[in-house]
């Protein structure tokens, strides 16, 4: 590759080909991300019954206590990535939460099994915002949203395998050896990634790199983004969604323990279909249809989940109220769908708002938000109001504090509305 002095890049330093692989390495180590992160959540009955635990620290262990160091950790991590190598960052990360992982197959109780999951939050506090940035860098504008959308299926395959094997492996094995079996192949595909993937020029695919730039301070990206006006009607969109997503999906499995009676393989085989293919679905939806429609108007980018988000309302009520746990099933599918198209336009509009040496802390921002009212009080509200409501519904309770699921819909729903009405006018 040369360079004139403006910096404009005369010559294509990576094949298509290339930029194909590294985007589909980059998503394997997504794959892993939420293999690691959701394995609990298949897992968490028999952990329950082993520990002796309530709704309420079961959702602390999947949601609050991993959402803590996942994005407070993630922020300097992410201003680390805006300065220095993303790659070796992400190989480094890998490594770190699936050690975590295994290691928490061996706790004895409740304290030693937070412990380790905070352990993994830490780790994985470290993939996503430097992964945005190099697919920022290897993709243009015009493609971006679709190649974040091929990253975050990664989230959904990691699902569909962590539900699939860890159904099966704690009903033959137990939870303690499905932990350990689960964490030790993403070391592995760690070193693989390092060798293999190479570090892109900061600005590569707006043909014009930036060498020398001085880095922004935080203080100074977070005033960008603030006087964006439809950044905090994005950034709490995210949230609200996610808050939908990480809160029904994390108490699911138990859901349908204790009202369909569903065990190990056979529940953790139709979750995997369930959730893992209709989350993916969603989540190239939102991507393809993004970029296809906002091309003409941005605005599209956003109103793609407010749709969305109004099909998944009498979807979520199948899910909630049919007898039949397949019909069930196929309801939590189509609300997957419609749950999970906002993620990769919410990413390639930050990144739009901001300059190069910005966007891993520009997506650092917005998991800061997504993951502390999703990832964080998504799983311990509804694990929370289950415990509340048991002296009045017995078993009914977990299916009455779902219910709530619907005030949250809306709300993101709004949300998400509001920032399609203003996008155009923050992005030029």
């Amino acid at each position: 590759m040369s360079q004139d002095q403006g910096g404009v890049v005369e010559k294509a330093l990576y094949s298509e080909g290339y930029k194909k692989y590294v985007l589909l390495a980059l998503t394997g180590v997504y794959i892993f991300n939420f293999i690691d992160r959701q394995i609990l959540v298949i897992l968490q009955e028999s952990i329950k019954a082993d520990l002796d635990l309530s709704d309420t620290q079961l959702g602390l262990l999947t949601g609050l206590a991993f959402a803590l160091f996942y994005v407070t950790v993630g922020l300097p991590i992410a201003r680390l990535a805006d300065r220095s190598n993303r790659k070796n960052i992400i190989a480094v990360s890998l490594t770190v939460w699936s050690g975590m992982t295994a290691l928490s197959g061996m706790a004895g109780n409740f304290t030693q099994l937070l412990l380790a999951r905070i352990g993994v939050g830490i780790g994985e506090a470290g993939g996503s915002p430097p992964a945005h940035s190099m697919i920022s860098d290897y993709f243009p504008k015009d493609k971006r949203a679709t190649a974040i959308a091929v990253y975050s299926m990664g989230i959904y395959i990691g699902i569909l395998l962590g539900y699939l094997f860890g159904g099966w492996l704690d009903e033959y094995m137990g939870w303690r050896l499905a932990l350990m079996m689960m964490g030790v192949p993403g070391i592995v595909y760690a070193v693989f990634f390092y060798f293999t993937v190479k570090e892109p020029p900061r600005g590569y695919s707006e043909k014009s790199v930036e060498k020398d730039a001085a880095l922004p301070t935080m203080r100074e990206v977070l005033d960008i983004l603030i006087t964006k006006k439809s950044f905090k009607y994005i950034a709490f969109g995210a949230g609200f969604t996610a808050f939908i997503q990480y809160g029904v999906g994390n108490w699911t499995p138990s859901f349908m323990v204790r009202m369909h009676d569903m065990q190990g393989g056979e529940l953790g085989t139709w979750l995997a279909l369930s959730v893992g293919l209709g989350g993916a679905l969603g989540v190239w939806i939102g991507g393809y249809y993004g970029d296809k429609f906002g091309k003409v108007d941005p605005k599209w980018y956003l109103l793609i989940p407010v749709i969305t988000l109004a099909i998944s309302i009498p979807s979520t009520m199948v899910f909630l109220f049919a007898e039949n746990k397949y019909v069930c099933l196929i309801g939590m599918a189509i609300s997957k769908v419609c749950w999970t198209t906002y993620l990769s336009p919410c990413i390639a509009m930050s990144h739009g708002m901001v300059g190069l040496r910005m966007r891993a802390l520009a997506s650092a921002i917005l998991f800061l938000v997504l993951n502390l009212v999703g990832l964080g009080l998504g799983p311990l509200f509804f694990g929370a109001m289950s415990d509340l409501l048991t002296p009045s519904f017995g078993t009914q309770s977990l299916s009455v504090a779902l219910c709530f699921s619907f005030i949250a819909i809306i709300v993101a729903l709004f949300l998400f509305w509001r920032a399609s009405r203003l996008i155009k006018e923050d992005l030029d």
